[in-house]
């Protein structure tokens, strides 16, 4: 395997940053493997495979201990990071430990590693640094960085939306009585290629009493007059995700899904206003649970009310009940409420916000309204 992971644009070098954070955070080493946090930090990511690959940093400086196959396309796209490249012949072992022996004189005490690392490199790992240390993971240092976006990275994932909302707005055309979740949901994936995505990542189909599933499998089942749809989706492109969430009827819509439907859109709204700098993830969450426990459906209201999206399409900050932590101009997060009832339909719609010093926008610039299907 030879596939990789790179920024359309320049290589974005955040190195600098990181070893920065790492110092602030009193930690000896962090540790990243192929993954969101290595893309965030290099700009680039081999894709993870059985081959040791690490990313090394501490106050020392950056060693990058890569597969000799990967070397030279990495070192076209990464600078200001040295190279110790293994073969396979060899082993990484010795690659490994003059790595640790560069960042790490002193030995580690503290040690942040990817919590997306396979077990055995971690095990490896393990064994070269001093055998009392303590492990956290590295969010504890690229959380907090990933958190706020840039200028760029906003430009990004505006682009990233507007695949999204290509391609949701195809997929919520194709909602007709006798065609299945999984064709509406090829609909999508076509329309996002087309609309320039790099990745289509997930695509969820919900037809019927399956829109009651929050993360519901995507299947054969076959729309029917009468059916709540409920369409989410999310792709890459420039490294960067969308992801969407919109609601269909096929034919006529029952009163009690014209109510549902309108909990849920007050739900967004209200969050929406609470979502501004120096209000708590908690607090956006609690402006939308509490419009849908006052209307009386407060049990189906299963999840969190939203999650961050940057180069994942699940990181922080998570929307989540209770939450303390303090929002700040620059995040971008989901917010996304529904109503599933048991067997029957559910319902959630699902915007992208980014917050400013006046509040929050989003990126999406599709409506919200339910789209009602001849059938």
């Amino acid at each position: 395997m030879t596939g990789t992971r790179q920024h359309e644009s320049a290589t974005s070098n955040r190195v600098s940053e990181v070893v920065s954070a790492v110092v602030e955070q009193k930690l000896d080493l962090v540790a990243l493997a192929p993954s969101d946090n290595l893309f965030y930090t290099l700009g680039f990511s081999p894709i993870a495979d059985e081959r040791l690959c690490l990313l090394l940093l501490s106050d020392h400086g950056a060693v990058f201990v890569v597969p000799a196959l990967n070397a030279e396309q990495s070192a076209g796209h990464v600078t200001g990071v040295e190279f110790l490249p293994w073969a396979d012949d060899d082993g990484f072992q010795s690659a490994l430990e003059a790595g640790l022996a560069r960042v790490t004189p002193g030995g580690a005490r503290r040690v942040a590693v990817d919590s997306l690392m396979r077990a055995d490199h971690l095990l490896a790992l393990q064994r070269e640094v001093d055998g009392s240390a303590d492990y956290v993971t590295a969010d504890v240092v690229l959380g907090g960085l990933r958190e706020l976006k840039s200028t760029r990275e906003l430009e990004l994932l505006k682009e990233s939306a507007h695949t999204a909302d290509r391609a949701i707005s195809a997929a919520m055309d194709a909602c007709r009585t006798g065609i299945s979740e999984a064709d509406v949901a090829a609909i999508a994936a076509a329309e996002f290629r087309a609309a320039g995505a790099d990745d289509v990542g997930f695509i969820i189909v919900a037809s019927g009493p399956n829109s009651a599933l929050p993360h519901h499998h995507t299947g054969t089942r076959v729309l029917q007059d009468g059916d709540a749809v409920v369409i989410d989706l999310g792709g890459r492109r420039g490294g960067y995700w969308s992801d969407i969430t919109r609601f269909a009827v096929v034919g006529e819509p029952t009163a009690e899904c014209l109510e549902v439907i309108d909990v849920v859109e007050q739900a967004v709204q209200a969050a929406m206003a609470a979502a501004r700098p120096g209000a708590t993830a908690g607090d956006v969450d609690a402006a939308a649970r509490d419009t849908v426990e006052a209307a009386g459906y407060g049990e189906y209201f299963v999840h969190r009310t939203g999650h961050g999206l940057g180069v994942s399409v699940h990181e922080q900050p998570w929307i989540v009940a209770r939450s303390p932590e303090v929002l700040r101009d620059g995040m971008v997060f989901s917010i996304e409420p529904g109503i599933y009832l048991p067997g029957r339909f559910g319902v959630r719609l699902e915007e992208i916000v980014f917050l400013t010093t006046d509040g929050c926008e989003r990126l999406s610039e599709l409506p919200r309204t339910a789209e009602i299907k001849a059938s």
